[in-house]
């Protein structure tokens, strides 16, 4: 298994290596030797004394009651009563793997006393709850939580005088919204949101939900010309109010329906459908059992047959990460809409293609306090690890424009060890992705407006103003910024300066010009 190194060199004369470790096991779960089969006292060998202990626990003058308990006529007895597991050197007295310890286990301990044969016992030791950091992007507009439980109210909408080509039932629509992780579809890693956002997540989120069918009853230019759609939403709620209970599908508790999704039919055309989540421009409050109304997401992507729903997943995984507070990567108003290109361009926020970034994982809160990296200048040379951001282990090293702000609201760079695994499975149909996994640089820019009473991101897409139209601040940037078909990735001896396109902050008119005065030199390592 091969790792990369990224050094950094602090005005020419300090060295910071940053290590990065191709692994696919999350952090919090791990294989651990517990000891040797035979070796009953824990010294590390197989003797005459452990013959001896478990010849006293087979007459039960002394049973093996490390932490949990004992055998007795085939059962496992706890302690104190009541049925036991098997762990520590209970589990090394169990020789023939059978889940017993009995004669039989003292035959074959005989047997390794005489031939001196040792095999190691491993544990697979896993706490499923990690501790993730709060989600920084909490307050920042969104009704989905990104945390923990989240709710999604799936309708899905056709019109009399414009229906489906093809009309899934409601359990194949909730299959392919919220179906479990399946690497065997063919629209894997799209294969379901909820399995897309667990393993984005590293299981933070839990995304679960119902689906309706329903059709309007007005032709569809009824409730065109309203970017809102608040005719469609207010007659969806009154038509299933009786038959919904909405607060079922508030996932975090806050008395908001956390999503609702409205999904219409491809021919239904986009000037008037085309796919948008945000906040409800309608009457909001108190609307269905108690519940105000959070982001509601419509839009024409639609499932199209029973093995092809890739777009319809896609579409709306890009249209829910604006319910739970992201903006758009992509620019507005540009002939190339694309916020970030090249093969370490691909994010599920600017183009809907691949994984979430770093920087989006970051705000949502998909990483552990050890999981991220703040490079602290006054400590000069400083040696990182980075581990493959699609998998559990996945981190960051963040390089902040002098102090990080609270909740990570300013200025800063973020390096990432992006991979073609998991969610990021779908870019091998890219050839130029092919050239393999490397190191990858955001420049964020998440200030926000500094209003309590409504936060939104002050550099996002389509703030024409604070962007000077794209040419000043943006929330995010790609450090090596290239065209479609470049590979800026960075590799094995590369070297990330102020030479390389974008490696700058922003000066007092918003321009690319102040130098960080870093050096990041990507290596290698083995093991």
């Amino acid at each position: 298994m091969k790792k990369k190194i990224i050094q950094k060199i602090i005005a020419v004369a300090s060295v910071i290596a940053v290590s990065v470790t191709i692994l696919s096991l999350p952090s919090y779960a791990k294989w651990n030797q517990i000891g040797y089969l035979g070796d009953l006292n824990g010294d590390q060998e197989v003797s005459i004394t452990d013959g001896v202990i478990m010849q006293k626990h087979l007459v039960n003058i002394e049973p093996l009651s490390r932490n949990n308990g004992y055998e007795v006529d085939g059962k496992y007895i706890g302690i104190n009563g009541g049925e036991g597991v098997m762990t520590d050197y209970v589990l090394t007295a169990d020789l023939n793997q059978d889940g017993r310890v009995n004669c039989f286990d003292l035959c074959l301990l005989k047997e390794n006393l005489i031939s001196g044969n040792r095999s190691a016992v491993w544990q697979w030791e896993d706490d499923p709850v990690p501790e993730f950091i709060d989600p920084p992007i909490y307050d920042q507009y969104g009704s989905l939580p990104s945390q923990g439980d989240a709710k999604a109210l799936v309708f899905y909408v056709d019109f009399p005088d414009c229906r489906y080509n093809y009309l899934p039932s409601v359990s194949e629509i909730e299959e392919v919204a919220f179906g479990e992780e399946d690497e065997s579809d063919v629209n894997y890693p799209f294969e379901s949101m909820s399995a897309f956002y667990k393993r984005s997540s590293k299981g933070a989120m839990n995304l679960s939900g119902d689906a309706y069918i329903y059709t309007t009853k007005q032709n569809k230019t009824f409730y065109e010309n309203d970017a809102w759609h608040i005719e469609l939403v207010n007659e969806i709620i009154e038509v299933f109010n009786d038959s919904i209970d909405f607060s079922q599908f508030d996932g975090d508790g806050d008395n908001v329906v956390d999503t609702i999704l409205i999904s219409v039919p491809e021919e239904s055309g986009n000037k008037d459908w085309w796919s948008t989540g945000g906040g409800f421009g309608g009457d909001t409050h108190n609307r269905a059992d108690g519940m105000d109304i959070g982001h509601v997401i419509v839009g024409n992507a639609e499932i199209k047959s029973e093995t092809d729903y890739m777009n319809f997943n896609k579409t709306y995984l890009h249209e829910m990460g604006h319910c739970m507070g992201l903006p758009d990567y992509y620019l507005y108003g540009v002939d190339d809409f694309q916020g970030m290109h090249g093969s370490a361009g691909y994010e599920l926020m600017d183009d809907s293609l691949g994984d979430f970034g770093a920087a989006s994982k970051l705000m949502l809160g998909w990483y552990t306090n050890e999981q991220i990296n703040v490079y602290d200048e006054s400590l000069g040379s400083q040696t990182y690890t980075l581990n493959n951001g699609q998998a559990g282990e996945g981190n960051c090293v963040i390089i902040p424009c002098s102090e990080l702000a609270d909740k990570y609201r300013s200025e800063f760079f973020i390096i990432e060890y992006t991979t073609l695994d998991g969610n990021n499975t779908y870019l091998n149909d890219f050839w130029w992705r092919k050239t393999g996994s490397g190191i990858r640089v955001y420049h964020v820019e998440a200030t926000n407006n500094g209003n309590p009473s409504y936060y939104y991101w002050k550099y996002a897409s389509g703030e024409d103003e604070a962007t000077k139209n794209n040419n000043g601040r943006r929330f995010i940037r790609l450090i090596n910024e290239g065209t479609d078909d470049t590979d800026n990735l960075f590799y094995t001896g590369n070297v990330i300066d102020s030479s390389i396109s974008g490696f700058k902050w922003y000066d007092s008119d918003d321009n690319l010009t102040i130098d960080p005065g870093l050096r990041i030199t990507i290596g290698a390592g083995n093991n």
